[in-house]
């Protein structure tokens, strides 16, 4: 190989740098770079409006249904209520006969005969003070008792004899065997006897009214339940001071128990005074319990109460329950449907 073919493969070989082309850009960037920033930016503000539409989105669709259905519940069962004509109002089940039971007297408690949830019967024994002094007091009034009528028989015994006395003077002062002042003396004798009679009877009256006092006293430190119901709530302890007045502040009891007649539970609504209207005495009325929503419960109006709620505008309803039943507690919130047509 000559040097003229070495040179001709050495120039083959040698790289060729294009020439850089012109452009006009101000800032000295080529246009093609600043093309790609803009695609770049592009696809971000893509891909972040993407994120914004679907992110929100449940990926299962069957979760989100439920939610719909519970929304769209509400809005169903009312529009039922207003295609039938009814009138729906909210309220609770109430207990005509509930009563915190007490003693009329102050004393030391010494037992507690009830526990809450219990069932007791009219008489039943709920509580017992102690009647320590109260039982000494009867007995001592006992014993007055007795000896006014000791006193009495023995006073009448007397008056007795000297009624005897009288007689026979009187007769022998006829016959001039006796003075006269024999006569007034026996007269004397038995008048005086007489009037210690009146005076015993008197006092054995006192006696005896004395010892049922004390008797009714004694009787106070039992407490008995007035109505037959079940105890909701039980208020003192033994060893506790029960009075029917505070009188100890925050460390006297008033009461031994609460007392509710589950036979006295009805329903009170409050309804809106633009629609009492629509409201009548023995109305028929569907009752369900906010914890029983699929239970239906018949009833009726019994009165609307004669007087109106100037803060709420509405109207106060009391509903007889027709149907008894041990899931309806005091308290409990109902919601109601008065039927369009009155009960026959």
């Amino acid at each position: 190989m000559n040097d003229d073919q070495r040179s001709s493969q050495l120039a083959s070989l040698k790289i060729v740098r294009p020439a850089e082309p012109a452009f006009d850009g101000d800032d000295g960037q080529p246009p093609w770079l600043m093309l790609l920033a803009g695609i770049g930016i592009g696809a971000v503000v893509v891909g972040l409006g993407a994120w914004l539409l679907w992110g929100r989105t449940p990926a299962d669709p069957a979760a989100a249904a439920p939610a719909a259905t519970a929304d769209a519940a509400p809005a169903s069962t009312a529009a039922k209520a207003v295609e039938a004509g009814n009138l729906v109002a909210s309220g609770y089940v109430v207990a005509r006969r509930r009563a915190t039971v007490a003693a009329e007297i102050t004393g030391r408690v010494a037992e507690v005969l009830v526990e809450e949830g219990m069932v007791v019967q009219k008489g039943q024994l709920l509580a017992r003070l102690d009647d320590t002094l109260a039982a000494t007091d009867f007995a001592t009034a006992t014993s007055r008792v007795d000896s006014a009528v000791a006193t009495l028989a023995a006073t009448r015994a007397e008056l007795t004899d000297a009624e005897r006395i009288q007689t026979r003077t009187q007769g022998l002062a006829k016959a001039h065997l006796v003075s006269d002042a024999d006569v007034t003396k026996a007269d004397t004798q038995a008048a005086d006897l007489h009037a210690q009679v009146t005076r015993s009877e008197a006092e054995l009256t006192t006696a005896r009214s004395d010892a049922k006092h004390q008797f009714e006293v004694l009787g106070k430190h039992r407490i008995v339940a007035p109505f037959p119901g079940v105890v909701v709530d039980k208020n003192a302890q033994p060893g506790e001071i029960i009075s029917p007045m505070s009188a100890g502040g925050g460390f006297t009891r008033t009461g031994i128990c609460t007392l509710v007649d589950m036979d006295s539970l009805e329903i009170e609504v409050d309804v809106n005074e633009a629609y009492i209207s629509r409201v009548k005495a023995e109305q028929s009325v569907t009752a369900t319990l906010d914890a029983y929503a699929d239970w239906s419960i018949p009833a009726r109006v019994i009165a609307i109460v004669p007087t109106a709620n100037r803060e709420k505008a509405t109207v106060r309803v009391r509903i007889a329950i027709l149907s008894k039943d041990p899931r309806i507690l005091p308290d409990m919130a109902v919601k109601v449907s008065f039927t369009a047509a009155r009960s026959t």
